[in-house]
């Protein structure tokens, strides 16, 4: 069984416990006192993870860190419809490959003012925060498109990859970083999505969907 080191408030942590519900995954997890323990930077957790840092899971063995690589670990391994990671299209991988990148950003940019916010960390939060839009404007733009065609996730393909797993938290947590999504409605609308997907589950700051509306 998959064994995953786990802070309950991290968006990567839960975008593995979002994976693992919707793949019907059976796991159990590792509390880490990450805030105000720092139980990531102790001894016993740089043995599995020199970098310091969360999620880390193991499995029967395997230890594997990164969120996104963690992912790929857990599509290509326990996904039987080989959607979430299409192994057999070389151009679909590409492109949840230049998302998982992308995704690394928003971490980068819209976690890390959360973190400013919520943890006090010591970091430009203005530069952050403006990253941030930059970003979510690349995102919604791509999105808006993608939908006057037909596509409603990410890549083009006719169901979601694990690269809208990867970018989906950080965006719905944005607000707890000062960077509101109102200006950004092709997001929205595609977050109500991915809350849609059957195994959906929340985290503190993320909710169920709505009641769909007609359209």
């Amino acid at each position: 069984m998959i064994t995953l080191y786990d802070f309950e408030l991290s968006g990567n942590c839960y975008k593995l416990r979002l994976l693992m519900s919707i793949l019907g995954v059976e796991y159990k997890i590792v509390p880490v006192d990450f805030y105000p323990g720092r139980e990531h930077k102790s001894a016993t957790l740089l043995k599995l993870n020199p970098l310091g840092q969360l999620p880390i899971i193991d499995d029967d063995g395997l230890i594997l860190r990164d969120a996104q690589a963690i992912l790929v670990y857990l599509a290509a391994r326990y996904d039987a419809s080989g959607n979430w990671y299409p192994r057999d299209n070389p151009a679909l991988l590409g492109e949840i490959g230049q998302w998982l990148a992308f995704a690394d950003g928003i971490t980068a940019t819209a976690s890390a003012a959360r973190l400013h916010d919520g943890l006090f960390y010591d970091l430009d939060v203005e530069a952050a925060r403006a990253g941030a839009h930059r970003l979510f404007r690349i995102l919604d733009e791509h999105l808006w498109f993608g939908q006057q065609v037909g596509r409603d996730w990410i890549c083009a393909a006719d169901h979601p990859t694990i690269s809208d797993i990867a970018c989906f938290p950080y965006v719905l947590l944005s607000e707890e970083g000062g960077i509101s999504r109102q200006d950004y409605p092709a997001i929205r609308r595609w977050g109500d999505r991915v809350k849609r997907v059957p195994g959906f589950i929340v985290m503190s700051g993320i909710f169920p969907a709505g009641p769909a509306r007609a359209i």
